[in-house]
């Protein structure tokens, strides 16, 4: 039985195709393993800043070195944005673009059978990967969207991963009902840019009020999407216990002279006036985002509007990057370029603002009720996991079962200083009843 290891870079998308292909391989007869000694490794890679191409690069050489013998098999958006740096580097058997790399397992497969494999002679498929059963996580990650075609003038995205294209919504709900009678019980939707989701006569908001009408006993959560301009439609969709109370919206910046010039499609104030609107629904919402800090012409007086907005809106968590200058992009040759200490100084008060606004919503949410799923309970019997609002909670108590949905009260909170480590200590209050009514019968 041959052994594949699997080291895995960037965002969600990049998550889910990794668990796909993992399962894939396991089903085919392959042990996949954590790391350690492997006759196989694939690096799905990322490229999204210079910081994700020199992680990408340590990781790559890293192995080879490691284990100069294995099969080494390199994939993902850094292949799409530098394959011929990569070929001609020659530190890697297989180098496999984005469209190719459902079809990873065959290539593979192929090598081992007949000595070799010619990846340019299977076909282009964004979405044709099986459904994962056997992951590295707890929850099912369901891949629904790729490409974007926003450009945004400091993105690469649409040059690395293609135009927008949605997934059959037909394939996407056979998946989740594969996966949930699997025993899957957090569904997470994935994709570059989901709210442009668009299959025939199916838009994102009747993909996810028809993904509520399937039967059984889970949730559903949505990953990192664009700020659209959600429909009142839409917002009424989480007041149904099925779809979890979080989303993690990318602002940016909150200053609209930075937006115009960073060539988003929406305002700070459109942004400001649609969360308003979430938190009408949902008062104890959990707004997470990103923000970019030091982009070309970004002066003090436009980061402390980002700062300000960033406070008054109150994300629970920012992910804060510094602007990375990406060839090909309008923004690379735009002038005013900051310098990189003072992104450095712009991404700690950032991130000061971000652990301020965490301890604030934490505080808000002490003394509700939630639903953990447990996720994994360690040698001491301390079972952790996610409420439906993401907030990370502990707990311990005898006869608590993994994967498995429990009612807590949320207490104490622990390490309020760090806000990685902040988390909930949980009260026990009862088992969960099975969710498995459908959205017509709640409302």
């Amino acid at each position: 039985m041959k052994r594949i290891a699997f080291k895995t870079l960037g965002c969600r998308v990049n998550l889910f195709e990794t668990d796909a292909l993992a399962s894939r391989f396991k089903a085919g007869g392959y042990e996949v393993v954590d790391s350690g000694e492997a006759d196989i490794f694939v690096v799905n890679t990322c490229t999204v800043t210079n910081t994700s191409d020199q992680k990408c690069r340590q990781a790559i050489h890293q192995i080879r070195r490691k284990h100069p013998e294995a099969l080494m098999v390199v994939t993902g958006c850094m292949v799409n944005h530098r394959k011929e740096e990569l070929i001609e580097s020659g530190v890697a058997d297989y180098v496999i673009d984005n469209e190719r790399k459902s079809a990873i397992f065959d290539i593979v497969d192929e090598h081992f059978k007949k000595g070799h494999s010619d990846p340019e002679g299977y076909d282009r498929d964004l979405f044709s990967y099986q459904p994962a059963y056997d992951t590295f996580h707890t929850r099912s990650l369901i891949k629904i969207h790729d490409g974007c075609n926003n450009f945004c003038s400091y993105c690469i995205i649409p040059m690395v991963r293609g135009r927008s294209t949605s997934r059959p919504a037909k394939d996407i709900y056979e998946n989740i009902k594969s996966v949930v009678d699997h025993g899957f019980k957090e569904i997470v939707l994935t994709g570059v840019n989901m709210g442009r989701y668009h299959d025939g006569e199916t838009n994102f908001e009747t993909l996810v009020e028809h993904i509520i009408n399937i039967k059984g006993d889970f949730r559903i959560r949505v990953s990192s999407i664009e700020p659209d301009q959600f429909s009142d439609r839409f917002l009424e969709l989480f007041q149904h216990e099925k779809l979890a109370p979080h989303m993690h919206i990318c602002l940016q910046s909150g200053s609209e002279d930075t937006l115009k010039r960073m060539h988003r499609f929406y305002t700070a104030a459109q942004f400001r006036e649609m969360c308003q609107r979430i938190k009408v629904f949902r008062p104890d919402f959990n707004l997470t985002t990103d923000i970019i800090v030091g982009f070309p012409g970004e002066i003090e007086e436009t980061f402390k509007e980002s700062c300000d907005f960033a406070r008054e809106i109150g994300f629970s968590h920012i992910h804060t990057f510094k602007y990375s200058k990406r060839t090909g992009t309008k923004a690379a040759v735009m002038p005013d370029q900051v310098p990189e200490a003072v992104k450095t100084q712009r991404s700690e008060v950032m991130r000061a603002i971000s652990l301020e606004n965490k301890l604030k919503y934490f505080d808000m949410m002490k003394g509700k009720t939630q639903q953990l799923l447990i996720e994994r309970i360690d040698a001491k019997g301390v079972a952790r996991g996610y409420g439906e609002n993401y907030v990370p909670i502990q707990i311990q108590g005898d006869g608590l079962d993994k994967n498995s949905f429990i009612e807590v009260k949320l207490n104490e909170i622990i390490n309020p200083e760090n806000e990685e480590k902040m988390t909930f200590i949980g009260k026990f209050l009862k088992k969960s009843i099975p969710n498995n009514c459908l959205y017509q019968e709640k409302l």
